[in-house]
């Protein structure tokens, strides 16, 4: 997979609030921090995010976007 952000962080998915159009995906990234991305319910839908997943979190300006390798 190819992507325009340089900034990429492994973490693990701790947590996921739905709501109904935007959802709230909290991580645990390998260095002693935690991230957070609001994203809306369909993109959470599509990624099929949950608890305990690994995914990459690619930094963009002011925007998390978590991706899953499928």
């Amino acid at each position: 997979m190819k992507f325009g952000a340089r900034n990429n962080i492994v973490a693990t998915v701790k947590s996921v609030q739905r709501g109904d159009v935007m959802s709230l995906v909290k991580f645990e990234v390998k260095v002693p921090a935690g991230m957070a991305s609001v994203v809306t319910t369909e993109s959470l839908d599509d990624l099929k995010l949950e608890a305990g997943d690994t995914v990459h979190l690619v930094v963009k300006a002011i925007h998390v976007l978590p991706v899953k390798e499928t």
